[in-house]
């Protein structure tokens, strides 16, 4: 039976992923910070969703914590077996100009986006490599294919993931184990709600005017990509442009930002 790790599974995208997995029976292993809300999320999926209580495990960690995050994985692999498929879910966004910003705001997007996705690949990745099984996707963003204001810290934790995810698939394609990374749009998630209630009106002239996707949208296509070994996943035209063309792309969209901003600032 397939073993599902997801950090960030108790809401969001996470929580929709779970669902997915749930229907195709697989065992999942849910973590994040909060034991209340991965409780409820296990209700959700059994009374719900007709998941078998038996086979959903809810750990409670702070991803950016190596030795926390190390060791609710090796109890979840204990209680389910080697972990098949890891998902990498769990982040924060706190918006602001960057020298509003106070310095542990930054290095928390920091050290829970880009560390902690490191510290949970790290706790699976030597048992994927050597059984020569196993794949991992990276939840990166929109944000990590184009600076945006506002978004200093995120942009920058959202980047290093996706060098980080060419990075390990040098590594790790010889082995047989997959690794992806999907950049997904605004996503109508509990998150979302708070991150719009600190984003800088610069940012919202842009990123206000895309409606932002569904959570269970997003999951599907996500899932799909792990299932179809995609390396990247892009959401929309603008998303895939900037991913796959980037360097004759971000000129244009950096200039289109410019001018909205400067309109948007009564500039």
């Amino acid at each position: 039976m397939t073993h599902v790790i997801i950090t960030g599974g108790s809401s969001g995208i996470g929580l929709e992923l779970a669902l997915i997995y749930a229907s195709r029976g697989a065992r999942l292993s849910l973590i994040a910070r909060s034991r209340n809300l991965l409780e409820q999320a296990r209700r959700k999926l059994v009374s719900e969703h007709g998941a078998d209580a038996g086979e959903i495990r809810v750990e409670a960690a702070d991803v950016a914590q190596e030795e926390e995050i190390e060791a609710a994985v090796r109890r979840c692999v204990e209680a389910f077996g080697p972990c098949d498929i890891l998902v990498t879910s769990a982040g924060i966004v706190e918006p602001a100009p960057f020298e509003e910003q106070q310095s542990a705001a930054f290095r928390r997007q920091m050290e829970t986006n880009f560390s902690g996705t490191v510290h949970t690949v790290r706790a699976v990745y030597a048992d994927m490599k050597r059984r020569r099984r196993g794949k991992i996707m990276m939840i990166s963003s929109g944000a990590g294919l184009i600076g945006i204001y506002g978004y200093s810290a995120y942009c920058a934790s959202k980047f290093a993931l996706h060098g980080f995810a060419q990075a390990l698939r040098s590594e790790a394609r010889r082995h047989d184990v997959q690794i992806s990374v999907s950049f997904p749009p605004d996503t109508e998630t509990p998150q979302f709600e708070r991150e719009l209630s600190l984003r800088p009106r610069e940012a919202n002239v842009i990123m206000g005017t895309v409606r932002p996707w569904p959570a269970d949208a997003v999951a599907r296509k996500i899932a799909a990509g792990i299932d179809q070994r995609r390396f990247e996943v892009y959401f929309g035209t603008t998303l895939f442009l900037l991913g796959r063309f980037a360097p004759a792309v971000r000129p244009l969209v950096n200039w289109w930002l410019d001018r909205a901003i400067a309109r948007g600032s009564g500039r």
